[in-house]
């Protein structure tokens, strides 16, 4: 009823642009949806029926092809390394990142501002381009073909966002909550963790989104620090579907599925938190 009445009271060249506006997004919406859709879709089928009809719906729902993937392909030692791989990285980068973002944003002292700017030049300068010397530090280490080598990597990948997240929103936290915990015995540590950390859930929730899906769809160090088969992540894994004279487009779609669906369900239970944490500082 409100919504009929604003309509209503609203110019009819507002109105136009705002249909305008709509109609765009839903283009976009769609846009996003079906190439999802179809890859769900093409997992079903055959890839004969892939070459055939690419856009119509499979003749037959069978899970062939997620039974072939997973245990013949070995796709479940993949994602299983993919998840111990990620979940540790997450780990870290969340648990170091936020101490640093506490400590940058709640204390002030002679060097902060340049330990701050020391944590920004971890995001200027992307690791990929000093692959060379990065392969002969975990190769001097003996962390060739480890799970530790990953970790440590996307450890340090991830470390210099959060830190610029966090710090970022930690500054808006009022002072006052801190001194009211100081006033009840809590000590540095206790005011991190039972005052400023739960404060912080939409900010650490968007620093998971926004580190958590590149280090699962990582397909570059992988391919540089591991070589064992048994220790192969996701997007490394998927590489085995691909032949050298013909590709098994079905598989591949299955593969595609099954890797995509953890990120898809970790962003649904946080979109919500997601979306506060775009928009925090934004408003006073």
């Amino acid at each position: 009823m409100t919504f009929d009445i604003k309509l209503k009271s609203t110019p009819p060249l507002k109105l136009a642009v705002y249909f305008l506006f709509f109609a765009l997004m839903c283009v976009y919406v769609l846009l996003i949806l079906y190439p999802l859709f179809n890859m769900f879709a093409s997992s079903f089928k055959t890839t004969r029926e892939i070459f055939q009809d690419p856009f119509s719906l499979p003749t037959a729902f069978s899970w062939d092809n997620y039974r072939q993937v997973w245990f013949e392909g070995g796709f479940s030692r993949y994602f299983l390394n993919s998840v111990t791989v990620t979940a540790t990285s997450m780990a870290i980068v969340i648990l170091f990142g936020s101490m640093a973002a506490f400590g940058v944003s709640r204390y002030k002292y002679r060097l902060s501002t340049l330990v701050y700017l020391l944590f920004l030049s971890g995001i200027m300068l992307p690791l990929k381009a000093a692959i060379i010397p990065l392969f002969l530090i975990v190769r001097n280490l003996g962390l060739m073909n480890t799970h530790l080598s990953l970790i440590f990597v996307f450890a340090a990948m991830g470390i210099p966002s959060t830190v610029f997240i966090l710090a970022g929103f930690m500054r808006t936290i009022p002072r006052d909550l801190e001194d009211a915990a100081r006033i009840d015995g809590c000590n540095d540590f206790s005011i991190y963790r039972r005052v400023i950390m739960p404060l912080s859930a939409p900010s650490i929730a968007l620093v998971t989104i926004y580190n958590m899906v590149p280090i699962w769809n990582d397909f570059f160090f992988p391919l540089v620090f591991i070589q064992r088969d048994r220790l192969k992540t996701l997007p490394l894994g998927m590489s085995t579907f691909f032949g050298q004279f013909q590709i098994n487009w079905a598989l591949v779609f299955t593969a595609l599925s099954i890797a995509i669906l953890p990120m898809l369900i970790m962003y649904l239970f946080m979109s919500k938190y997601f979306i506060k944490g775009m928009t925090a500082g934004a408003l006073k």
